[in-house]
């Protein structure tokens, strides 16, 4: 399952976005539109950020810890020669 969230999360959402993975989330962000959707595997989160009306560009993966806060940015969505991007890591 993939939640996409417009607004600052709330803990019902991270319980939600934690059922897949127990301690950290998957996330991509639309960094235009100020969306992030979270889920299981990023190309998941990626293609429900796309369906939504964002542009593949303006998406990048991360990884979210809520419990230390700690967000990590590496993500094989990342990886993008065309923008000079050629890492998992932002």
């Amino acid at each position: 399952m993939v939640l996409i969230v417009r607004t600052p999360v709330t803990t019902p959402e991270v319980t939600e976005m934690l059922r897949a993975l127990g301690t950290y989330i998957k996330v991509a962000v639309d960094i235009q539109r100020g969306v992030l959707a979270g889920g299981v595997m990023h190309v998941d989160c990626e293609t429900m950020l796309l369906e939504d009306g964002s542009a593949q560009e303006d998406i990048w993966g991360a990884d979210w810890d809520p419990a230390s806060g700690q967000i990590t940015f590496e993500a094989l969505i990342n990886i993008r020669p065309r923008q000079n991007n050629r890492a998992l890591v932002i």
